[in-house]
């Protein structure tokens, strides 16, 4: 029986291994931690292994319930991307399922502007 942390970094390296090609083009990779409390996110630039932007709900992000909150930070992390000259990313959700404030993260993010 594997522990709980090996599946989920198996889980978080298929969905890498799945996004791979698509990031090896040069796009940027828009990366998702979700504690049970905040929700971060970072836009990855793999070439150089810099972070771009970066956005999280305990720097002040509003709203009723935490998939509000989720929504918030990625519409703030979309618009700080497009500053900064990022127009489309991949997105990778890691070990995570698309639903609930991942997906109100990504939806956020394509408000904000970012093409996914």
């Amino acid at each position: 029986m594997r522990s709980i942390n090996v599946q989920r970094r198996s889980r978080a390296l298929r969905t890498r291994r799945r996004i791979q090609t698509r990031v090896d083009t040069g796009r940027h990779r828009l990366s998702v931690f979700r504690s049970s409390r905040y929700i971060y996110a970072q836009v990855i630039d793999d070439n150089t292994g810099t972070t771009v932007v970066q956005g999280n709900s305990r720097n002040g992000a509003t709203g009723a319930n935490n998939i509000d909150r989720a929504f918030e930070v990625g519409k703030a992390l979309a618009e700080q991307a497009k500053e900064a000259g990022v127009e489309g990313v991949v997105f990778d959700r890691g070990s995570y399922r698309y639903h609930g404030r991942i997906k109100a993260l990504a939806e956020g993010a394509r408000k904000g502007g970012l093409k996914f």
